[in-house]
């Protein structure tokens, strides 16, 4: 019958035919295994079909009845006494309505060793198999391997639509039909991995994509062998997705991330370049609230999405919480989205001074949201939605076509501006188009780029160990923009960091000048960043000064320029436009004293009262 092609199914049921009339009494099926873990019955000729449509779409796991043991484990499975077994707890009542006490089931192994069904022999007393039966069954399940073959071969273009033609794993489709059939019923019981590849796009950008479909190739295998026997897919793009039933996965999740994590820690040969694989995961165990697997799906995804944000490359387990700190974030995507449809984003400008004139030297621009009420609120209020990729891009444009503006408007009453700092985000880097929007945005005012520097925080600039960030640093730098290293020493940023990307300007974060006295080691540590950073030519500006001490200690070791409450906080175009008038230095006036009286008397702080502005206002 295989020989002739046969159907699959014709085939088998005349062997368990054979069989059973070999060896009286004994029920025989054959069940297929689909290369997502999924039972199908194939042949039971002694079985009414309400039994067979039972075992329909069942996942293969530890504990289920013999066969789907059988499948899971890749070994034989003998339940002598269905009625005390414990992987039969949820299907031993329809074995024993048909009077079946016993089962023993066969894994049938392909020539490459792939499961790919099983064979069964069910017994009306509790027993095992005779060593007459062993035999039999070697041979029959042979005989399957090869009619079992040659279906897949037959349907090998059916497979196509669930399997990943790269990688050769499931696909999306295929886990969808998994998930879906998996039960919900017992918590605990499986548990789900969300895998995402962090590097991908930077070896596409940078290798080719060739050999970003390598690593991808690399990844897969890596994490199918370092899953089995629990199932891996591919779930379009960088993503992979694993569902883990085995008691020591289950046991610990954690662990279990941590095992692909291991695997992909080795760098991959991929057509001749080595590339070390980076990923992220998050993860999720079946809960007694979850109603239905797409539940726990969901909650891996806002694992994966709060590991992405917390810091890549690492693994994050779902708790409740984390729900709601996401739909916050999603909240406030939607927010910023609505703001900058509506128009309602603005620039407010904080003034950044000469320490010993007083003199406005430039501007920091901060990005500003109106309520619809009216209220004005900081990018603190809002900053978690900066963190999504399309969100980001659009503020920066909204920003730099706002600055522009104002820049143009100050260049034609004649106001001597020096520079305007814009706060430039990783997404902004990653897009490659910076300069190009920089250079468009500004072009369409007149506003030349030597009035614009690009403000970068640490956790943006640390992106330098990314090849993308580091070499658009680098090339906007070599277009002759001048970068600011912003919010210095609130991460891991060092001076080391310098000699590979280099920038032009060190912002001292507030947390060292909020404890600037005498004897405090701030002290020392900020004389310490003044003196290096004046040998690598590079200027320092402290932020968040907000008494004169503090102003006079820094003034005493060399710094000269400063930011903060002590001058002026953020204040709207209006009014940064009355103190650019009153007390900003025309740019080559680098002496005090030669600000032409745009400076204060005797060099007392000034605040943005002096123009003609109150505190409700500001």
């Amino acid at each position: 019958m295989i020989a002739k092609g046969e159907t699959l199914e014709a085939t088998t049921d005349r062997l368990c035919r054979e069989i059973e009339a070999l060896l009286p009494g004994v029920w025989c099926s054959v069940l297929r295994v689909e290369r997502n873990g999924l039972l199908h019955p194939l042949a039971g000729p002694r079985f009414p079909d309400e039994y067979s449509t039972l075992l329909e779409g069942l996942m293969i796991g530890p504990q289920v009845g013999s066969c789907g043991s059988a499948a899971y484990l890749g070994a034989a499975i003998t339940a002598t006494d269905i009625a005390t077994d414990p992987r039969w707890v949820d299907f031993k009542g329809p074995a024993l309505a048909l009077g079946l006490k016993a089962c023993w089931s066969t894994p049938i192994r392909g020539a490459g060793g792939a499961i790919l069904g099983t064979f069964a022999f069910y017994f009306k007393e509790k027993r095992g198999p005779t060593p007459r039966e062993v035999e039999i069954v070697a041979s029959c399940t042979a005989l399957c391997a090869i009619a079992l073959e040659r279906h897949q071969r037959v349907i090998e273009h059916e497979r196509r639509a669930y399997v990943d033609a790269l990688t050769d794993l499931p696909n999306r489709a295929s886990f969808d039909v998994a998930l879906e059939r998996l039960s919900c019923a017992e918590p605990g019981a499986w548990a789900l991995l969300v895998v995402d590849l962090d590097n991908l796009k930077t070896i596409n950008d940078t290798f080719g994509h060739a050999i970003g479909d390598a690593l991808l190739q690399a990844v897969a295998a890596r994490v199918a062998a370092s899953m089995a026997p629990d199932r891996v897919f591919r779930m379009g793009g960088d993503e992979f997705a694993v569902i883990l039933q085995g008691a020591e996965a289950l046991a610990s999740v954690e662990r279990a991330a941590q095992r692909v994590l291991e695997a992909l820690a080795v760098p991959a040969e991929c057509s001749g370049h080595m590339i070390l694989p980076r990923a992220t995961i998050g993860g999720a165990v079946l809960s007694a609230d979850d109603s239905d697997a797409e539940s726990v799906r969901q909650h891996a995804d806002f694992a994966l999405y709060h590991a992405k944000e917390i810091g890549r490359g690492g693994f994050v387990l779902y708790w409740p919480g984390i729900g709601s700190a996401i739909k916050t974030r999603i909240e406030a995507i939607r927010d910023v989205d609505a703001a900058l449809q509506e128009g309602r984003i603005d620039a407010f400008y904080q003034p950044i001074v000469r320490l010993d004139t007083r003199a406005i030297v430039g501007l920091e621009a901060l990005c500003r949201l109106r309520r619809p009420s009216g209220e004005i609120v900081s990018a603190a209020a809002f900053h978690q939605a900066t963190s999504d990729v399309s969100v980001a891009s659009h503020l920066t444009e909204r920003m730099m076509a706002v600055v522009a503006s104002d820049v143009r408007s100050w260049l034609e009453q004649g106001i001597p501006l020096q520079h305007v700092g814009i706060n430039i985000a990783s997404a902004d880097f990653h897009s490659g188009t910076l300069y190009s929007r920089l250079e468009a945005a500004f072009g369409r005012e007149n506003v030349p780029l030597k009035h614009i520097i690009l403000e970068v925080t640490e956790s943006v600039y640390l992106g330098q160990r990314d090849p993308v960030v580091a070499r658009e640093i680098k090339a906007l730098r070599g277009h002759g923009l001048r970068v600011a290293l912003d919010d210095f020493g609130t991460g891991f940023a060092s001076l080391t960091h310098l000699l590979t990307v280099p920038v032009d300007i060190i912002k001292i974060d507030k947390s060292f000048i909020d404890r600037l006295a005498q004897g405090d080691p701030s002290l020392a540590i900020v004389e310490g960043l003044v003196d290096i950073a004046r040998k690598l030519d590079i200027r320092v500006i402290a932020e968040g000064i907000e008494s004169e001490i503090q102003a006079s200690l820094l003034t005493e070791i060399g710094c000269k320029l400063g930011q903060g409450y002590l001058f002026s906080q953020a204040v709207p175009r209006q009014v940064a436009t009355g103190l650019l008038v009153r007390f900003a230095q025309p740019s080559g006036e680098q002496e005090a004293g030669k600000a032409g009286g745009m400076t204060s008397p005797a060099g007392k702080a000034w605040r943005s009262e002096d123009a003609g502005v109150g505190q409700s206002q500001r």
